[in-house]
């Protein structure tokens, strides 16, 4: 059996085809594959901006015109590109796993000092979803203090985007993290001058991970979508195989949520949907045509939560109310190579990193308190815990060995051996946590008197030495309701038995736990 396979021109849209070819004759080894590509309406004009053009579909369009004319099979799209429209003579059979949906900031070395002294940056990027969500995250994550951020448009495929950033007044382009992981993991030999070209520029590059909380992805972006004529059923068959269930279904989510706000690139929004064994995660943020700003960050949760109770019967109702220990520091050398930093108090005040340092925060509070000391974070675990993989060794160009700092006792209350009296016991040197060496620079002091904890039922936990603390001095606890967020914490309260219920952060765990609520 022989199909042909379309696709764009370039060289990214080339490897996404090949990518699915591959995939295809995997899974059935008798077909074979011819491709043809072609340029697009949109490779073709590299002037106007995509929000500006007319036309829906710029980039697809003459794809599925070939497609309904029958001189092709299938198309391999960017699903992110594809109109929000569907008027039913062609339908989406297949995607494969999908990349890292999130965007990457490539900062130009040699302008930084610049922008850091004047306080100007200007960023390279045509997508008005980026402007609007990153003009107030960025004041907060980079590490300088900015009074003039200013976006401009630029146009074309990712290796000539990567070179317009060196004409003059750019300092920072922005592009989609899975274009570029795809050009630099590309294994076939056409690919090798291109990658070397990437290479070379990140050299010459800081760069950011941009985290969907502040800034979700355009809908279905690091997806690819195969699309057929409806009328096919043989190649929906032939599809079934390759298609990744989840990644269908997170990118029609995210297509559902614009087209319920109208639809098209030029529009100031952006949704991701992530699911996790705990539950969905749905990051909306931008303005609609109408002016409305959207902002949600929710976990839709895969089993049943409690009904409201009164907030007499919650803690705790303020989260510095709940605060088991004293911290004091331990001398510690911080090591030049990656840091992933779990509290910012962690990196001591004397300490100092390099921009060239990767570090990684756990989540975005810390991110922004160590960009006020000066320090270039790479990118977050967004409060999702550390099993929340990086995902960076592409660009790093190399696997990644991440020293954790934080206190001391950490890595031990995870262990089968742990024991509630574990906080404040330094660790023997070179203790390993979620795959990563830890580095203690503070020990955990308990205080003489804990919190008030006695009459509440309901309780939410931010730290596994907190719990630990608490349960050592209330053991009548145990059997109570508990709540935290997904990671570390929750390990150390399933290690004791109790399955508890996930939510994103303590805010959020008032909003649907507390009667009365007032906002």
């Amino acid at each position: 059996m022989r199909l042909v396979l379309a696709a764009r021109r370039s060289e990214l849209a080339r490897i996404q085809a090949l990518q699915v070819g591959r995939a295809l004759q995997n899974a059935h080894p008798q077909i074979s594959i011819e491709y043809s590509f072609h340029e697009s309406l949109g490779d073709k004009n590299q002037t106007d901006p995509l929000w500006q053009m007319p036309e829906k579909g710029v980039f697809t369009q003459d794809l599925r015109e070939g497609l309904l004319a029958g001189k092709y099979d299938l198309a391999v799209h960017s699903w992110k590109d594809l109109a929000i429209e569907d008027d039913g003579e062609t339908l989406i059979a297949a995607t494969l796993p999908r990349a890292d949906v999130r965007d990457l900031m490539l900062v130009r070395r040699d302008r930084w000092e610049e922008a850091r002294r004047t306080g100007r940056f200007t960023i390279l990027t045509s997508s008005p979803r980026r402007s609007y969500n990153l003009d107030s995250f960025l004041r907060t994550a980079l590490p300088a203090k900015v009074d003039e951020l200013t976006f401009e448009p630029v146009r074309g495929n990712v290796p000539t985007r990567v070179r317009k950033m060196w004409n003059p007044g750019a300092d920072a382009l922005i592009i989609a993290k899975a274009a570029l992981d795809r050009l630099l993991e590309a294994p076939a030999e056409e690919f090798a001058a291109t990658k070397a070209e990437l290479r070379k520029a990140l050299s010459q590059c800081l760069w950011m991970v941009l985290p969907l909380r502040a800034n979700p992805c355009a809908p279905a972006q690091g997806a690819l979508a195969v699309e057929i004529q409806s009328h096919r059923p043989e190649l929906m068959e032939l599809l079934a195989p390759i298609n990744c269930a989840e990644t269908f279904a997170t990118a029609q989510r995210e297509r559902e949520i614009l087209r319920g706000y109208g639809g098209g690139c030029h529009q100031k929004i952006g949704a991701s949907v992530l699911r996790r064994p705990y539950g969905e995660i749905t990051s909306l943020r931008g303005l609609t045509d109408d002016g409305a700003a959207l902002n949600e960050y929710r976990l839709s949760a895969s089993r049943p939560r409690p009904a409201k109770v009164a907030p007499d019967l919650l803690w705790p109702l303020k989260p510095a109310d709940s605060d088991w220990f004293k911290r004091e520091p331990i001398p510690a050398t911080i090591p030049d190579s990656p840091l992933w930093i779990a509290k910012a108090d962690a990196l001591p005040e004397d300490a100092s990193t390099s921009d060239s340092q990767l570090v990684w925060a756990s989540g975005l509070k810390t991110w922004g308190r160590l960009a006020q000391r000066g320090v270039w974070v790479n990118g977050s675990g967004e409060g999702l815990g550390e099993q929340e993989h990086p995902r960076i060794e592409t660009i790093a160009g190399t696997e990644v060995q991440w020293t954790k700092l934080t206190h001391a006792g950490s890595a031990g209350i995870l262990s089968a051996s742990g024991s509630s009296g574990s906080a404040g016991i330094l660790p023997a040197s070179g203790s390993f946590e979620n795959g990563m060496q830890t580095l203690p620079t503070y020990r955990l002091v308990p205080k003489d008197d804990g919190p008030n904890i006695e009459g509440k039922y309901y309780f939410f936990w931010t730290s596994g030495s907190s719990f630990e603390r608490a349960l050592s001095l209330n053991p009548w606890m145990k059997s109570m309701t508990h709540f935290c967020g997904p990671g570390n914490t929750q390990l150390v309260l399933q290690r004791h038995g109790i399955e508890p219920h996930i939510f994103l952060d303590h805010e959020h765990w008032l909003e649907e736990m507390c009667q009365y609520r007032e906002r």
